[in-house]
């Protein structure tokens, strides 16, 4: 590839510049008259080019130019080239650089650095990957007191080369400790675990959980020098919580050192009385949680068909009460209403646990916070939570439901309490909402009664981060029940201060809620790729049905209003700019000319998939496969990124052909 002459030209002064600093021409001579003395015979026959380069090898001149000789690119220069299209497989783009980053000195840190694994027996077939090719990889999530990390993405391996550092901040939040260099002992009362989740990503981009690990961080405030080295044995998630599935070397270092380290007496007596604390707490909650129930039965013995569920499973297979499973949770300048907020849980990937055997049953694992936007993706339960902990944050009156929908299938969805005392449903999965109007069954039959819209068939109980009620109304069918959450013999409350006991942030049983992270995609860049992909997959489908293709730029973009459209109204319920997109249309068709489009919605950014998708519809099929007389092919993308890389893809497909009949 030639270079253009102002850059062959600003290439050589750097040469130039770097050979008369080093003083190459220097040494160059002294090397020319040492050879010339040592090798010429006296018939002083010609020293060769060779010979001179060959000279300058063995010393090593060579070698330190090369060392020595870097290019550098202007700032600005840097800030104004596009940046290259990201690629469809794992390729190291750059050369790792270490970053620096701002240390206050006044603050302590710890260095979390991760060495490679071992032993991730499920990859030892795994041949090693080639330059360029595409290949699985493991990425590892941190958060740790409200601080978020994420490891370089690495080819899934037996012995996986992950090496990273994270520096974490070690703070208290107590107003005034903030200027103030926390001590050991200090820091050994901060019981917040470093909550680490790896998860593999295949070469369709598809996301799996691997692991959830809690890494209690302490034990380093009584080794030596401040450093210790940790070996982390990583167990499976769901029904594979007992099976390990490699193993990770773990560094932690204090900065700046501790003055003095404590005795691993005092850490272990601490982690001991901690661990006790929780034990006996939790203990206390299940005998108030087992009188709680019998209560509950004793009002009707057909309560115990009823989804009363008070205790849940996470990715570790460990039972944790339903209630410590939401936070209000505040989403700062990426969202800003609870609708948009409904919008973002809906555009998270929707996956069942999945189950090994068959019977049709139902793998329960709820996912704690971090696992489940790590991955992208998770169950309706996942869904309905991190709803409910962000209408919370907006200050709404919210609850997590669970029942049932049609055929009696288990499913959890959300409900908000208006001061007025009307009552939302909110489908975490799709973002629609519906206004509850209970039907009176003793109300005379002609009196007309709503219609509900919604899908839930019964309803056992609501809950969150404070309250929790068990449906103890005579029927559990959701069209007759009545929120009156105050009367007792409606809805049987558990006590907020058992509640509280065990769910209350800053009890070890809890792990912290992560805070959310903006979305690393350019919406722009994605849209353009995946168009293109399509293009060329329509071109090749029509060229295997003997037919050629012609696109229509202009067309292509004048379905963009109707996509943003779309959006919208899916985000506010409030449909807008149809008008204009309807006469945009009419001007670009001639008479004579028919049009025909169709829109469609996916969550995830793979054009393959989306296509075989689109080709199953009828009406799609009937666009992309158009015959006819001045057939013009028209497709538009339209990407748009919510926090935690979620995303809305809308696809258009359009044509407009010569009307022959």
């Amino acid at each position: 590839m030639a270079l253009p002459p102002e850059k062959a030209s600003e290439l050589k002064q750097i040469i130039h510049q770097q050979l008369v600093k080093m003083d190459v021409h220097g040494r160059i001579r002294e090397v020319l008259a040492e050879t010339i003395r040592e090798e010429l015979a006296p018939e002083h026959q010609q020293l060769s080019t060779e010979d001179l380069i060959k000279a300058l090898r063995q010393r090593g001149i060579i070698d330190d130019v090369m060392k020595e000789l870097k290019f550098v690119t202007d700032v600005n220069e840097k800030q104004t080239t596009p940046a290259p299209k990201p690629s469809t497989h794992f390729v190291e783009r750059e050369p790792s650089v270490m970053k620096k980053t701002n240390i206050d000195p006044t603050w302590r840190y710890l260095y979390l650095q991760v060495l490679g694994g071992k032993a991730f027996l499920e990859h030892l077939q795994e041949p090693e990957p080639l330059p360029g090719q595409i290949c699985s990889t493991f990425t590892l999530c941190l958060h740790f007191r409200n601080q978020r990390f994420r490891s370089k993405p690495v080819p899934c391996a037996c012995e996986p080369d992950f090496h990273d550092g994270f520096l974490l901040e070690v703070h208290k939040d107590s107003l005034g400790d903030g200027s103030k260099m926390v001590d050991a002992t200090t820091m050994l009362s901060i019981c917040d675990p470093v909550h680490m989740v790896l998860i593999k990503t295949d070469t369709f981009g598809e996301t799996t959980l691997v692991a959830s690990y809690f890494l209690e961080w302490r034990s380093v405030l009584a080794a030596e020098n401040g450093v210790t080295n940790v070996a982390v044995e990583l167990l499976g998630v769901g029904t594979e919580s007992k099976v390990s599935v490699g193993v990770l070397n773990i560094r932690l270092e204090m900065y700046p050192q501790l003055s003095k380290t404590l005795s691993p007496e005092i850490t272990n007596t601490q982690f001991a009385l901690e661990h006790q604390k929780v034990a006996e707490k939790e203990r206390l909650f299940l005998v108030y949680a087992k009188q709680w129930w019998r209560e509950y039965l004793q009002i009707r013995p057909t309560h115990n068909v009823r989804l009363v569920k008070i205790f849940a499973q996470d990715e570790n297979g460990v039972n944790r009460p339903v209630c410590s499973y939401i936070r209000p949770l505040r989403a700062g300048r990426l969202l800003d209403t609870p609708r948009q907020a409904a919008r973002f849980v809906s555009v998270m990937g929707y996956e069942r646990a999945p189950v090994i055997g068959g019977g049709g049953g139902k793998q329960e694992q709820w996912c704690t916070l971090l696992a489940f936007i790590c991955r992208n993706k998770g169950d309706c339960e996942d869904h309905a939570n991190l709803l409910c902990s962000l209408l919370l944050g907006y200050g709404l009156e919210a609850f997590v439901c669970v029942g049932t929908k049609a055929k009696g299938v288990p499913h959890a969805w959300v409900m908000t309490c208006g001061t007025d005392g009307t009552i939302t449903f909110w489908e975490s999965l799709t973002g629609h909402r519906y206004i509850h109007r209970p039907i009176n069954p003793d109300d005379p039959p002609l009196v007309e009664q709503p219609k509900p819209l919604y899908p839930y068939r019964t309803i056992g109980c609501i809950f969150n981060h404070q309250k929790f009620f068990g449906n103890c109304q005579p029927s559990d069918a959701v069209e007759v029940c009545v929120f009156d959450l105050r009367d007792e013999s409606k809805w049987k409350p558990m006590s907020g201060e058992a509640i509280k006991s065990v769910c209350s942030p800053g009890t070890s049983s809890v792990p912290p809620f992560p805070p959310l992270c903006a979305s690393t995609i350019d919406a722009a860049v994605t849209s353009n790729e995946i168009e293109l992909q399509l293009r060329i997959l329509v071109s090749e489908h029509r060229k295997d049905l003997g037919l050629s293709t012609v696109w229509d730029d202009q067309l292509s973009y004048l379905l963009s209003p109707a996509l943003a459209a779309y959006e919208l109204e899916r985000t506010t319920s409030v449909s807008a700019g149809n008008e204009e997109f309807q006469d945009a249309v009419r001007r670009a068709v001639p008479d004579g000319h028919t049009f025909k489009g169709f829109p469609i919605h996916f969550v995830y950014r793979n054009a393959r998939r989306s296509f075989a998708t689109c080709l199953r519809s009828p009406f799609c099929e009937e666009i992309i496969c158009c015959r006819g007389d001045q057939v013009r092919l028209a497709v538009r993308v339209r990407v748009f990124t919510y926090p935690e890389s979620a995303c809305a893809v809308w696809i258009m497909f359009a044509c407009k052909y010569r009307s022959v009949l």
